[in-house]
């Protein structure tokens, strides 16, 4: 880990330390605040004060509080929805790259058919017919993030198939699972570990965005998106209330983003190296 660290430049290492210190705040955070999310601790919208650093929120709840439960949400989610994408469009795009012929074809279409909607409209249109539930947000998250896999994995997969060693295999014989796991996989890995960063990024967007509309994470939870929908009319008496979550998932994002940049660079100068 030290020695990642020492390859990668400094907007990099920024990023790790910005979502280091998120995922420290939000994780550590039931363990040293006074209040619970859900806790009734002042009046409405009371300015940041020694009892509530940064105030209260539309029904008198700690804000700090509500931001670091809502992060803690928000990164849950994000991850284990990345992780269904991945888990979805990562063997279909290899398999896809290896076999070929009427599968390829078919599992391309179907991709491209989900890609053809707007991602954020789909998905409304799914959670109204399926409902808001924890589970039902993250199938239709890792679907939608999973067409954007397959693609990406398809593709690098696809010229990886065409070297000599992939030939070599297919002449001993080797099954599916083998080309999957023993030969493809390892040869993609850099390029889908960075992919990965971006897919969690749109999935925290994703789900802040759904919260705002109404159809994501729903009450008693706390969510960015949700607690930006809750306290928008506090803009007009003059408060930052609806600006500190956005500004809480602004922060998230940006640090993921710096450290899939440093991913990036990095990987180019060990190709340039290796060269």
């Amino acid at each position: 880990m030290i020695s990642l660290l020492r390859e990668f430049d400094i907007g990099a290492r920024i990023g790790v330390f910005l979502v280091v210190a998120f995922l420290a705040a939000v994780f550590l955070s039931p363990f040293f605040m006074p209040y619970t999310e859900v806790e009734i601790a002042g009046s409405v919208w009371e300015p940041p004060s020694s009892a509530h650093w940064l105030g209260t929120d539309n029904v008198g709840r700690d804000l700090l509080t509500r931001i670091l439960a809502g992060g803690r949400m928000t990164v849950i989610i994000s991850l284990l929805a990345t992780c269904g994408a991945f888990l979805i469009g990562c063997p279909l795009g290899i398999s896809a790259a290896v076999a070929g012929g009427w599968f390829d074809l078919i599992t391309t279409r179907a991709v491209d058919a989900l890609m053809a909607f707007p991602g954020l409209i789909l998905a409304l249109i799914l959670l109204s017919a399926m409902g808001t539930s924890i589970p039902s947000l993250l199938l239709v998250m890792s679907i939608l993030s999973s067409t954007i896999v397959f693609r990406l994995t398809r593709a690098v997969a696809s010229d990886v198939a065409a070297m000599e060693f992939i030939e070599v295999a297919r002449l001993r014989g080797e099954s599916m699972s083998w080309f999957l796991f023993m030969e493809i996989l390892p040869n993609v890995a850099p390029t889908l570990l960075t992919e990965f960063g971006l897919r969690f990024v749109y999935a925290a967007i994703l789900i802040s965005s759904l919260s705002f509309l109404g159809l994501g994470i729903q009450p008693p939870y706390a969510d960015l998106g949700g607690m930006v929908k809750e306290n928008s009319l506090a803009i007009t008496f003059g408060r930052m209330t609806p600006v500190l979550p956005a500004l809480a998932l602004a922060l998230l994002a940006i640090g993921v983003n710096l450290i899939v940049d440093g991913l990036l660079k990095r990987n180019a100068n060990l190709d340039l190296h290796s060269d």
